[in-house]
């Protein structure tokens, strides 16, 4: 039987006969060898199905021995395969969008009418890129959707955002936002997202890796190009398909993300994920000030989060709490 494992994205929910094989092998002690629990025909497309998806492996032993995976870690290099493979399909986009320019141009001149959009204007300088954003968004009245990755955002440029966007719910446009989890301890981005939700915009915070972005009117896209030190460059699409998928990207992590109301009470569930981050990554070897700059904390706030998990699990080492988190959400059966 072939193992193969097929593109995650295209991996549909599991089968019930699926489910029943499964937990039959978690409640074997974690291997599944020679069991029946379901008729031939069923256990083997269900047998395929787990082994395809990732959730039983062959095992050292007599043949049709299998060994269980744990959900949780094969949700979480699903996700990161989602990810990446989302990434890597825009960052395309843009790329053959550019490199096909000069030969529409050629196109446009001999064969066909010259049409709008399908532009990505590139602007340096941080300077330059809020003039520009300045002037399309004084013409804009419809729709903005921003992600501001990294954290919360310093008093002056949130005084440049909340005037801006104030101008634009007053023109009758509406505004989601997404940021990362660590924007709920900032207190100038608290007070910004008070006052924009006071006005009907929405405001939610996702755990997971995204792009600094603006989508205004779905008309133009601005992408921030660059790594996390250096974001003075951004480009300015226009191209009415790559518009159409980043707006689709935004709208699978807009449903996958928290709402954020600008209160001070942080949810549990927000807590719990961000805790979980900041261990993976320590276990990892990463410097607690990289970490910190990662996740958009203070190191401040980053130190009383790993002290607060190591009198909370009992624990001085970080390989014991590393453990104890794994332990206390290890899988259960359905």
């Amino acid at each position: 039987m072939s193992t193969e494992r097929r593109n995650p994205a295209a991996a549909p929910a599991l089968s019930p006969e699926a489910k029943v094989l499964y937990n039959q092998a978690v409640r074997s002690g974690g291997k599944l060898a020679g069991v029946h629990v379901l008729p031939a025909e069923q256990e083997e497309a269900a047998l395929h199905e787990l082994l395809e998806l990732g959730l039983l492996q062959p095992e050292v032993g007599p043949v049709g021995t299998y060994a269980v995976k744990a959900p949780q870690q094969l949700a979480e290099t699903l996700t990161l395969g989602f990810q990446l493979e989302a990434t890597r399909i825009l960052h395309r986009s843009i790329a053959m969008s550019h490199a096909l320019q000069e030969l529409q141009k050629e196109y446009q001149t001999h064969i066909a009418h010259p049409e709008a959009g399908g532009a990505i204007e590139y602007v340096q300088g941080r300077g330059n890129i809020n003039e520009t954003l300045a002037a399309i968004m004084a013409g804009a009245s419809n729709e903005m959707l921003t992600a501001q990755p990294g954290g919360g955002r310093g008093e002056e440029a949130l005084k440049i955002a909340i005037a801006r966007d104030m101008e634009f719910v007053e023109r009758g446009g509406t505004i989601r936002t997404i940021y990362q989890p660590s924007a709920r301890y900032s207190n100038p981005t608290i007070s910004y997202v008070q006052a924009v939700t006071q006005e009907g915009c929405q405001v939610r915070t996702l755990d997971e890796a995204f792009a600094k972005l603006i989508v205004i009117d779905r008309k133009v896209a601005v992408i921030t190009v660059g790594d996390e030190h250096n974001r003075d460059r951004a480009a300015f699409v226009r191209d009415d398909a790559v518009i159409d998928y980043i707006v689709g990207v935004f709208h699978s992590q807009w449903e996958r993300a928290i709402p954020f109301t600008g209160g001070h009470e942080i949810p549990p569930q927000v807590v719990s994920s961000m805790r979980k981050q900041i261990v993976r990554m320590m276990l990892e070897g990463i410097a607690h000030r990289t970490i910190a700059r990662r996740i958009g904390l203070s190191e401040r706030t980053l130190a009383r989060h790993i002290a607060e998990m190591r009198e909370e699990y009992g624990v001085e080492t970080l390989f014991q709490l590393g453990w104890k988190i794994a332990h206390a959400e290890g899988p259960t059966a359905d």
